[in-house]
């Protein structure tokens, strides 16, 4: 008698970035370490990454791998981004599915278990989160935040949803493609979007920071969305040929415009004013466009130079990367 061979235990990785979550890294792990054990179908690894905090949490994520067998963590040399955070875990990632989520419980733990399953379906390739409303964030930047949304996806190839979050949970196909995009300037909701496969959006209410502050202010997160039209569209380097082509016509009317007026009504040119209001704006128009440019160019700087994405000062035991 031939018996069949039990199916083997699916992996979930699970990357958990941190920067200074001292407040919030344990309540994280007892809410995720009680989903882990509802789900005993499947095998764990979770990935936290230090990203060169400068509170208690890496003596935190210490305390936490001692005490759960699938914990890793990995502490960069210094503060090097989420994005570079977020890149370590998947080149790390080992499991069958992949999953992402901050370690505030913005992104609850609670939700995996039915994430996991619309991607047993077989109909998708991810499953990616969106917050449903914005209770409790400021409506300016709420403002902002949707009107980025518009705009880069007019602009761009990359497909993303208003209110997506990073959480996302995904076949390792995927994460690996990802992983692949090797490119130094990262915007992961665009290239989440970029790369396609068969996403489901799954809607939730947003949910508050468990405790601390968040460590995205405004002008990190205006500087953040520039990066990311950047990385994913040259419209604004079209705006800015556009912008130097219309000051070029309206300068040639001007002097058509002067010309005529001086032939047929012998009018002077009255006034240094009206001149130095022109210098100033066509200046203006070129340091603008030069600035396109510039940001383009400094892109492209970064990207010959192939530094590395992070360092890993310290590690947990195992096969972990200490540079990507």
């Amino acid at each position: 008698m031939i018996f069949g061979r039990k199916q083997e235990m699916k992996k979930i990785s699970i990357i958990v970035p941190c920067y200074n979550e001292e407040d919030c890294l344990l309540d994280f792990d007892a809410k995720l370490s009680e989903v882990v054990g509802q789900m005993g179908d499947y095998e764990f690894e979770v990935f936290y990454i230090d990203d060169g905090s400068k509170d208690h949490t890496l003596e935190l994520m210490r305390q936490i791998c001692k005490k759960r067998d699938y914990a890793s963590y990995l502490s960069f040399s210094r503060n090097f981004g989420k994005e570079a955070a977020m890149y370590a875990g998947f080149c790390n990632a080992n499991g069958d599915y992949v999953a992402v989520m901050d370690a505030d419980l913005q992104d609850p733990p609670e939700l995996l278990p039915d994430m996991v399953k619309f991607l047993e379906s077989g109909e998708y390739d991810s499953v990616a989160t969106r917050r449903i409303n914005r209770e409790g964030e400021p409506p300016i930047r709420s403002l902002f935040a949707r009107m980025f949304y518009k705009l880069i996806n007019k602009i761009s190839d990359a497909d993303i949803v208003d209110g997506a979050r990073d959480y996302r949970l995904m076949k390792k196909e995927m994460a690996d493609v990802i992983v692949a995009m090797g490119e130094q300037n990262r915007f992961s909701k665009g290239i989440f979007g970029w790369i396609g496969f068969r996403t489901y959006w799954y809607a939730f209410e947003n949910v508050k920071r468990a405790a601390g502050e968040t460590k995205w202010s405004f002008w990190k997160l205006l500087k953040y969305s520039m990066d990311g039209i950047v990385s994913f569209s040259q419209v604004p380097l079209s705006i800015a040929s556009w912008m130097g082509m219309g000051c070029t016509g309206i300068s040639l009317a001007a002097i058509v415009f002067i010309v005529i007026r001086k032939l047929i009504f012998g009018d002077p040119v009255q006034g240094w004013a009206s001149n130095m209001c022109v210098m100033i704006f066509i200046g203006g128009v070129q340091l603008f466009c030069l600035g396109v440019i510039g940001q383009y160019i400094g892109k492209t700087y970064a990207e010959t130079k192939k530094r590395p994405h992070y360092i890993v000062s310290e590690c947990s035991e195992g096969q972990i990367k200490r540079v990507g």
